[in-house]
């Protein structure tokens, strides 16, 4: 392959002799001038420059912050996480003050546990009349009165009663609390019978408790052989 300066030169050398011939034949009177030839083909590449100079390198912008976007929506519940591991024991709490010693006798109490004396027999959906004390324990703890059969709460508080009677063939008696009867108990037997009975109460104070026959009753008058007997106290305070 020939360099690119020599192509060139001897292009411009042929035209010139060329030139030279035409203004000869003209000079001369010869023919007129040629058509132009072809162009020739293109010459081959040259060879590869060298390598430019590196230009300067480009200094970094940041533009301004753009507003912030609106919140996207609440995604779904991930999964439930393992067991992490157990604390260290917290520091112990600072002890509590002295309580006061316990002394049964400064508790609230009350009750009452009375027999019939009264041979008749107790009318009916009347409140039975139980008038005489089992036990006189002093006035320390003397339990609580009994007006015409009522049982009068003083304490508000949960109470428990229980009854006994002695009757014959059958009996049907009424724990009222004030004018509600709150439960009626029944029984029978061919002959003479013991009948009980037992309940939780929630009194609250000024209302009374009793114990009433229904018309189902053959309860035993005679006091030489049996005793009917009518039982309550205070459980637990409620206010």
């Amino acid at each position: 392959m020939a360099p690119w300066w020599l192509s060139c030169s001897t292009a411009a050398f042929l035209l010139l002799v060329h030139i030279g011939l035409v203004v000869t034949q003209s000079c001369l009177g010869g023919g007129v001038p040629g058509i132009p030839g072809t162009h020739g083909p293109n010459g081959n590449n040259g060879p590869k420059g060298a390598r430019g100079d590196p230009g300067e390198a480009a200094q970094p912008f940041r533009g301004h912050k753009g507003s912030t976007g609106l919140p996207g929506p609440p995604g779904r519940p991930g999964l439930k996480g393992d067991m992490g591991l157990r604390g260290h024991p917290g520091t112990p709490g600072s002890p509590g003050q002295k309580g006061s010693p316990f002394n049964p006798f400064n508790q609230q109490k009350s009750f009452f546990s009375h027999k019939r004396v009264i041979p008749q027999a107790p009318q009916v959906d009347t409140d039975i009349h139980f008038d005489s004390e089992i036990l006189d324990l002093g006035d320390r703890f003397k339990g609580e009165s009994m007006t015409e059969g009522k049982f009068t709460c003083v304490i508000a508080g949960i109470y428990f009663f229980s009854y006994h009677l002695s009757a014959k063939s059958r009996v049907c008696l009424k724990l009222m609390k004030g004018s509600e009867s709150g439960l009626t108990m029944c029984d029978s037997s061919e002959g003479f019978l013991v009948t009980s009975g037992s309940a939780v109460l929630e009194l609250r104070a000024g209302e009374t408790v009793s114990l009433q026959t229904t018309r189902y009753n053959n309860i035993v008058t005679s006091q030489s052989s049996t005793s009917h007997t009518f039982t309550g106290f205070l459980v637990s305070p409620t206010e």
